[in-house]
This record gives C-alpha cells, structure tokens and sequence, in this order.
C-alpha cells in the first residue's frame, strides 16, 4: 500500500491508502471538465483531465472550435502516487478555492494551443442526480457529479491569434463527476451484444448548464433505446447574491425536449426545452412555463481527438506510455466532414427564453444506437 502526499489529510474514507479507491473496478474514474465561450458564437473550447486509478492512467486535453477547424492538444502519462500532481505535459489543473476558483493551464507547446486561465464560479456548485445503470447483471455506470457556471479571467493562443480573457465576456460551465462508467481499452461484449443484435440498445442525452446574469437552468435527461428516462433534472439556481440565501434551489418537473435534427444526420439544428414549475401548496395547478429555444452557433465534437469516444487509438484512460503528448487539426468546413464525428456533440449555443432572455453556452446532446421515440429505430437510422 504505498503511501502519497494526499494521505496526509484527514479524509481517509476506507482503511486503504489514497492509492487505491473503494472498487477493483477497471472503470473507476475521476475527471474535470470544463467550456468556455466569447459569448459571441465565434469561439468555442472544451478541456478536461481524468484519472482512472485501476488502469494507471493520466490524461488531459483540450479542443478549439474557431473558424472551420477543431484544435485537438492532448496528453497521457502513467499516473503513479501522488494523486495531487495534475501535471500531464503541458497540461495543469489548480485548486485555488473548493468549489469556488480553479486555475488551468497549458504550456507553450510545437503546436501554437496554449493558455492559462482562471475560472470563478459565479453560482454554488449544483450537485447533480446519481446516474446508476447495469447492463445485464454488471454495474455500467455508477457517477456521482457537480456543475457550475462562471466566468474566465486570463489569456490563450490558437492558430496564430492571441486573446484576453476577460469576465464580462468569457464565460461557461465546469463539471466534476467521479465513479464507475466505460474507460480505458474496449473490453469483450459477452452477452452484451445480445442487446445490440435484438435492437435494444441506444442512448439519448442532453446537458445543458444555461448561464443566466441571475443564475444558472440546468437541465438533464436521460433516456434508453425506448425512451424511458433514467436520469433527469431541472433546476434553477441563483448567482451569489442574488435572493436571500446563497443556492437556493427552484425545481422544475420533467423536461421536456423537442429536438429539430440536420437531414441526414442525427445532429442538432434546433431544440425546444418546456420546463413547468413543479405544483406546491398555494400553486396547485402551476402555469408559469419556461421555454428555451436553442440555436446552434458552432460545435466541439469530442469524437474528434479528445478521447471521450475513440475513434482512433486514444481513449480516455488508455495507456499510451510513460509520457506522451499529440496535437491535432480537423477541418469541419462542410456538413460531410462534421457527420463522421457528430456522435457525443458540445454545441455552442444561443438561447432564447419565453421570459426575454438572451444567453449563450452549450447545449450537450448525444442519440446513438436505437431511439424510437424520435424514429431512430435501427443504429444506422438518421434523420429524414
């Protein structure tokens, strides 16, 4: 049981030490995540760093949506002890304050991506519902997680150009999540393919943390191949000083999503979020709708480079050597090109509310597989 620097705490929660997490499961993991926009729709990047203790693993990335093209820097290392140390190639995360401020960072590098940014919530962080899923009798997904929306305060360099990030104008989201869910190389099927052979397999998805000057909507959904909904949210939650108490939370009931697809694929063109506020005592029969309309600016398509779906030979958790760090380019200019890695999509947003608001920030959506409710009633179906 080797011993590390976090074990100097008091935050033991097993008799093991830090080094070993409370499941042998292969597919434990923990991961940040954070978006960042210009609040304009012309920029657009995604980062995150991950460690899955039982494969050893390390990795980070980050991914630019500018122009036409998609920027990919990532890197991989084995993880070793110390489970504080977030450098991984360029690559850097800091704590400056729970729950509050995180600064990251990424160094000058051969391929022109670099920044270093501080993020500063401007929202408490909203603890989101457990996702728990097996498939057949085997614990798929087992995620614990929090989000926050905010505002960045720094600098960063793409392709040849320099901004100044300032927080009345860069903002978005960040996400913590921890647990049990497909990391690392693929395994064996087994049985499992019997799901996929008799068409009952497939996944639909949307996250979406809506930034508002008063607070944050936050909105999630989760459906299987036929549409029952496995995980769902919908929340407002105000900034820091606004109301009486910091985080006071207002509850919406299910929401409900109309989702307006490109031809011929399965990629958003629009969508409609309804959010009815959930009845209480004095408002037995509540009528005060909140509608969302969301319209795509731009996209950053974690099918392309980041690990997050592997398309080539780099997933999140795969052991790729000691040390080893890659930088990308894809060109996303037309609608052919976007189609081959439109699968789990970050999209840029601007919302429109019922109540006159006018926000920007991401829309995350995903339907793969078989989804009936939308017609999707064979994997390879898109839409007409």
């Amino acid at each position: 049981m080797p011993i590390g620097p976090m074990d100097e705490y008091l935050a033991h929660q097993t008799t093991e030490t830090f080094d070993y997490v409370q499941t042998s499961d292969r597919n434990f993991y923990d991961r940040y995540y954070f978006n960042m926009h210009d609040s304009t729709g012309d920029f657009f990047m995604v980062a995150g760093m991950g460690q899955y203790p039982n494969l050893g693993v390390l990795d980070a990335f980050v991914a630019i949506s500018v122009g036409t093209k998609q920027y990919v820097v990532r890197a991989s290392r084995a993880l070793g002890h110390d489970r504080l140390d977030t450098q991984v190639g360029p690559f850097r995360i800091e704590v400056l304050e729970g729950l509050q401020s995180l600064r990251l960072q990424c160094d000058k590098n051969e391929w022109g991506l670099h920044f270093d940014l501080r993020f500063d919530g401007t929202i408490p962080a909203l603890e989101e519902p457990r996702t728990f899923t097996r498939k057949g009798s085997r614990v798929r997904m087992d995620v614990s997680r929090y989000a926050q929306v905010g505002c960045y305060t720094g600098s960063l360099e793409v392709d040849g150009q320099t901004h100044e990030v300032t927080p009345d104008r860069w903002k978005g989201a960040r996400d913590r999540s921890w647990g049990i869910r497909p990391v690392g190389e693929r395994e064996p099927a087994g049985i499992g393919i019997e799901e996929v052979m008799q068409g009952k397999h497939g996944f639909y998805h949307h996250w979406i943390p809506l930034q508002l000057d008063r607070g944050m909507v936050k909105v999630m959904y989760e459906a299987d191949y036929e549409g029952t909904v496995t995980v769902e949210e919908a929340a407002f939650i105000p900034a820091f000083g606004e109301g009486d108490s910091r985080g006071e939370i207002e509850k919406f009931g299910i929401p409900k999503i109309e989702v307006d697809y490109l031809s011929g694929t399965r990629e958003m063109a629009a969508a409609t979020t309804t959010l009815s506020p959930l009845p209480t005592l004095s408002a037995p029969s509540p009528n005060d709708v909140l509608t969302i309309r969301s319209l795509p600016q731009r996209t950053v398509y974690l099918a392309a480079g980041t690990g997050y779906l592997p398309t080539d030979e780099w997933g999140h958790g795969f052991y790729k050597g000691p040390l080893v760090v890659e930088g990308l380019s894809f060109d996303m200019s037309t609608q052919a090109q976007r189609s081959q890695y439109a699968i789990l999509n970050e999209t840029l947003c601007r919302f429109e509310l019922s109540t006159g608001e006018i926000s920007y920030g991401m829309h995350e959506n995903m339907c793969i597989g078989v989804y009936q409710p939308h017609g999707f009633n064979e994997p390879g179906t898109q839409a007409p």
